[in-house]
């Protein structure tokens, strides 16, 4: 039997996170929300997700600034965090990966990319 994952969705825009939830609930994991990057880090500390998907361009605390957040706290510090973006240039995967996501996705996102970089990020993480 699966064990139930949990991943929070880290997104200002409603219809990416509800399409995230569509996805993830169907494949079984428990899905929680946030809007933005401090709500998200507060959510975070109180779930203790298994994975985190994260938008990195957002008000309030864009997703840099929530990632390093979720690092300085010693509760999630070792939670993955995939890159979830619209950027989309030369190097920004690259540059993603340094500052310490575990995968990076440009949106609009290919729905079966999506599920297998869940996947294979909770496998490494996990097992």
């Amino acid at each position: 039997m699966k064990m139930e994952r949990k991943i929070l969705v880290i997104d200002d825009d409603t219809m990416n996170r509800k399409l995230f939830r569509v996805l993830l609930q169907k494949e079984g994991y428990e899905v929680f929300e946030a809007g933005d990057g401090a709500a998200g880090t507060g959510l975070a500390r109180q779930v203790l997700p298994h994975l985190v998907l994260m938008d990195i361009q957002m008000p309030l605390m864009d997703g840099l600034a929530a990632l390093k957040a979720l690092r300085a706290d010693e509760a999630t510090r070792s939670i993955p965090v995939i890159a979830i973006t619209s950027c989309a240039m030369k190097g920004d995967r690259e540059r993603l990966m340094a500052d310490g996501f575990a995968d990076y996705m440009s949106k609009p996102i290919d729905k079966d990319a999506f599920m297998r970089s869940v996947k294979t990020t909770l496998e490494i993480y996990y097992g």
